[in-house]
Parts: structure tokens; sequence; C-alpha cells
């Protein structure tokens, strides 16, 4: 029987919403629609913040109520605050993610305020997210580096991941946000985070910038993850880093996986449809190079 590696479809949500344009419901609705159908049973649907923040994910509530539940599927949402938390309660939502970073002067420039203070806003948000019998995931941003301050120190990601996994998240998601990371600086992270977490509840979260993706990938597998976010067509990006590019294709994570062995589910034609059928509506070709690759084989 082969292994199985749990990928977490973020492109809905981390992916959309640096998008210049806004996507209609019906379209971030079908693109769900399409996950699901290509056999994706984790996917990040919506962001419960406000619209005058991030345009984008306004449509939220709507998007998670027309979603069709399915046994075995799971659709999260990120939340910043306890008014996200209900607003994601009263659309039917089964999981909800909170944000941190391993950077100071990310954590200021991004939402305002310092790590910590970030940290203890959230403590409310998790509580009150179990209480309604919710899972709460934890994603830590500039774990590998920093557009202001350049390279992150592993511990300091590893203490914020801890502060995470004490306060409830069941599962921490590591961010290479800008996408400077390196296998070894990967190994680096991901060895400091074992000192403190299991393997179990680690996930990897690279972005491409670098054409790193990949590689960081495959050296989290040896050191035993096998959890792992992507996005398809690799939309997404970081729109406080110059040049950083969306999260690694869902794609070619897949085509990645299932050439190592790896049981993912995904029906890898389907998948691709999926990534074209937003890519079609974005006005652009996909940045998928397995997506690109069976379009012209």
């Amino acid at each position: 029987m082969l292994e199985r590696v749990k990928i977490v479809e973020v492109g809905p949500r981390d992916g959309l919403q640096n998008e210049k344009q806004a996507v209609p419901v019906d379209i971030k609705v079908g693109l769900v629609e399409r996950l699901r159908g290509a056999g994706l049973s984790f996917i990040e649907a919506a962001s419960f913040v406000s619209p005058a923040w991030v345009p984008q994910m306004a449509g939220s509530p709507e998007v998670m109520k027309r979603l069709v539940r399915a046994p075995g599927v799971v659709y999260s949402a990120l939340v910043p605050n306890l008014k996200g938390l209900e607003a994601a309660v009263a659309s039917g939502c089964e999981e909800v993610a909170v944000f941190a970073a391993a950077s100071e002067s990310f954590s200021l420039r991004n939402i305002n305020c310092s790590i910590r203070e970030s940290l203890e806003r959230f403590r409310s948000v998790i509580e009150a997210a179990r209480e309604h019998g919710m899972r709460v995931r934890g994603y830590v941003s500039c774990v590998l580096g920093c557009p202001y301050e350049g390279a992150v120190a592993p511990e300091k990601a590893a203490e914020v991941a801890l502060i995470l996994s004490d306060m409830g998240c069941y599962e921490i998601s590591l961010g290479d946000t800008v996408g400077v990371g390196t296998p070894l600086s990967t190994r680096r992270l991901l060895e400091s985070c074992l000192l403190r977490l299991p393997v179990t509840q680690l996930a990897g979260h690279f972005h491409d910038t670098y054409g790193m993706a990949i590689a960081n990938i495959v050296a989290s597998l040896e050191l035993g993850v096998r959890v792992f976010d992507s996005s398809v067509s690799g939309l997404g990006g970081c729109p406080y880093a110059k040049g950083a590019s969306g999260n690694v294709a869902t794609e070619d994570l897949v085509y990645l996986l299932d050439g190592m062995g790896y049981e993912t589910g995904v029906d890898l034609p389907k998948l691709v449809h999926a990534g074209h059928y937003i890519s079609d509506h974005l006005g652009r070709l996909s940045t998928s190079r397995v997506a690109r690759a069976l379009a012209v084989s």
C-alpha cells in the first residue's frame, strides 16, 4: 500500500487573494467544485477578512454556503479575528486557519502588530473555534526569509510554531512566503521545528520565486513531512515581496508525488483542467510546468 501525502489546496484563498482582479463568486465556486472533482479533499476556499483590506475575498460567505458538502472533504477559511470566526461559523465552515509570522518586520507591516501581539489576538479565536467544534490550522509566514529582514533564524520560526501548537492548532504550515529557501535552509528549519514538535504536525508551504519549491518539498519529504500546501495553476504570490511568485503549483506537486510513489488521491488530468479553468478566467497561461507540458504533449 502506498504511503499517502496530504495536499492542502490553497488556490481559492491564498492564490486568488493576491490577484489584481476580482473573481466573481460563481467562478470561485466553480473552481472549488472542479478541485473537489479532481480528488482534492482539503481545500482552503475562503477568507473572512474585511473586503476593505482584501477586496478579492469579497463574497466569501456566499462561496462557503454554496459549496457542495461531500464525505471526507474539508473546506477551510482564514480568519483574522473573532468577527471573522463568527462569519465562518455562520457560513458552515468546518475548519479555520490563523496567520502569524516568524519575522517582526513582516508582522508589523502585514497585520500592524508584533508577533507576540498577533499570537495573543489569536488565542481567543482559537479557543472560540474549538468551542464550536472546529479544528484550527496555524500558518507561520516568512520561515526562511523576510523581504525586510533577510534571513530568518530557524529557531524563531520554530518558536512561533510551538506557540501556535500550544494554543490548540492541530497542524502548523511553515510558509516560505518569499520563496528564498533552498533544500539546506529547509532542512535546518525542519530540524529546529522537530526538536519541539512531531513531524506529523508540520506542513510545508513553499513559493517558487527562485524555482526551489519542488526541491524544498523533496528535502521535506526526506525528513518525514507528509503534508504540503499548493495552489492550482501556481496562483498567488506575496504583495509585500518584490518579485515573489506564487505557491508551488498543485499540478507540479502531484506529478512529483506520483513519480515518487506516494498516494495523493488526485486525478492529474482533472486537476490540470481545473487549472486551465481559472487561468482562462484570469486571462493568462498557467504557471504550472506540468500543465504546460501536458497541454502540448
